[in-house]
Order: C-alpha cells, then structure tokens, then sequence
C-alpha cells in the first residue's frame, strides 16, 4: 500500500482537535474494491513536539460482524486522558465472506500503519497499545504473538507488534476444546496466541468475568502462568459473575470498572500520568 498523502495537513488538525472527539476517518488499507478505515480520536494537545502513546481498538463479534461503534466510549475516555485512539475496521464473514485469516492480516495491517505514520500522528511509535474485546481481543493479541497471517501487499519491515495489550474476555485459545477451532481446525498453531507466547511477549492486562461462558477462567489463569514463565507480566483482572462481553458501554458499571482497570495498568506502564482524571462517562 503506497503512502497516503494527508498527513502533513494532519497533524495540525489533530493538534487543534476537540478531545473526545472523532477527528478522521483514514483509508489505512484497500483490497481489490474493499476499503477499510480507522477512527482517530486526538488529545488535542497543544504541544505538537510532544508525541503521545497511541491506542488502537479492535471490535468483538466472532470475527464474523462488523461491530465498529464497540469501543467508540473507551477511545473518548482515552483521548481525553492523554492517548491517541484507533478503532480500527477490519473484513469479516457476514459482511466481506471472509475467514478468521484475514481478519487477522487486516488487524497486522492496521498496526503498521499506526506505527509507520505514528509521528504524523503525533505518537510515540514505541508506546502502542492494541486493544480489543472476545475476537477482537484474538485479534490485538495475536499482532503481538503470531508471526504468521501477514498480508503480502504489507510492509513487512515495519512491525506490527504493540508494545502493550489491554484484553477484554479475549479469544486467545483457538486449539481443541477453545473458540474458533470449528474454523481454524488443525492450523491452530499458526493463529492460537495460547499457544504462541514466547519471550518478550508485552506486558498484558487482561479482564474476564467468572461466569464467561466462552473464555474459561482456566484458560486464563494457565494464559497468565505461561507469560511470567517466559518472563512477560499478565495482570489477570477477574470479574465475579460477569458474563461474556460484560466490559461493553451498555453494562455501564462493568464498563466503568474496567477502564480504570486499564488506566491503573496504563499509569503503571508510564503512558499515562496519574492525574488530570477524567470522569468516565
């Protein structure tokens, strides 16, 4: 994909952004008539030498719906904290009759554009979270784990690897007995971010509830177990008696505690600074 040329008039647009809000809607990938976008939600920061963390946002749905307004709450909070958000789009089944497959090249895609265009951005290309829910948190999981799935009009020089993750009830076992092996079958070691950890995996947050009936609590505790045996930090954050997808705006109790879970784990990486809070809303 050539480079797109908006971005010297970009960065002053985001500098002088309203926070919260989305500033552009950017063509960052096109395959044959399929165009795919991203959502970016600025800080608005008056210092534009100053280059901020970046986040970028990965729907849920099985990867097989498009459900791109998921995290449109989180990339407000976000921005308005210090971060340039993402929401990425991505092919899925109902909507493109595409595979798990491609899904994953679209979220590999989207993290090099982030990283190649990050100072346009104004954003520190060292300090990119990806972030994502059920299979959109497959999807920023598996950016960090999977070195396979790379579409081939990429630029396979640039690095698709987030230098964080935050998971919310991720799929990240795709093997017998785990979601998605119905569609993966017995190529799941080349799509699994299980059974992909290895060392200098990045540092993980990740949120289930108790009663979750697609991601057992099992699977996490063993996802956790896994990464601090090869020397990777997993804050394991357990939920009692949410189910699947309870992170979501509409569970807004839920919604709250999760994102200061996630701000807590942002601080502690020094991407954010404690204070000015923010009301969650």
């Amino acid at each position: 994909m050539k480079p797109l040329a908006i971005f010297s008039s970009l960065i002053a647009f985001l500098v002088l952004a309203t926070p919260g809000r989305a500033q552009e809607r950017i063509l960052y990938k096109q395959v044959d008539t399929i165009q795919l976008y991203m959502e970016v939600y600025s800080p608005g920061h008056e210092d534009s030498e100053r280059l901020l963390p970046g986040m970028v946002f990965f729907f849920g749905g099985g990867w097989n719906k498009d459900n791109f307004d998921q995290f449109r709450a989180h990339a407000k909070y976000f921005s308005k904290r210090g971060i340039v958000c993402f929401l990425a789009d991505y092919r899925v089944k109902t909507k493109h009759n595409t595979s798990p497959y491609e899904a994953l090249k679209d979220a590999k895609s989207a993290m090099r554009f982030v990283r190649k265009n990050a100072r346009d951005f104004g954003v520190d290309p060292t300090k990119i979270t990806a972030s994502g829910g059920s299979a959109g948190g497959h999807l920023a999981a598996a950016t960090a784990l999977i070195p396979y799935q790379n579409d081939i009009s990429d630029d396979l020089s640039i690095s698709p690897i987030p230098n964080a993750l935050v998971l919310f009830n991720p799929v990240i076992d795709n093997g017998p007995g785990g979601y998605g092996y119905d569609r993966i079958g017995d190529n799941y070691p080349l799509f699994s971010p299980l059974h992909n950890i290895r060392r200098g995996a990045p540092p993980t947050l990740f949120l289930l509830g108790t009663q979750d009936r697609l991601i057992p609590v099992e699977t996490a505790e063993y996802y956790k177990v896994v990464m601090e045996k090869v020397g990777s930090r997993c804050d394991l954050k357990l939920y009692e008696g949410k189910g699947h997808g309870f992170f979501n705006y509409r569970h807004f109790d839920a919604y709250k505690k999760t994102v200061q879970a996630t701000d807590l784990f942002l601080q502690s990486l020094g991407y954010l600074d404690k204070l000015p809070l923010i009301d969650i809303k």
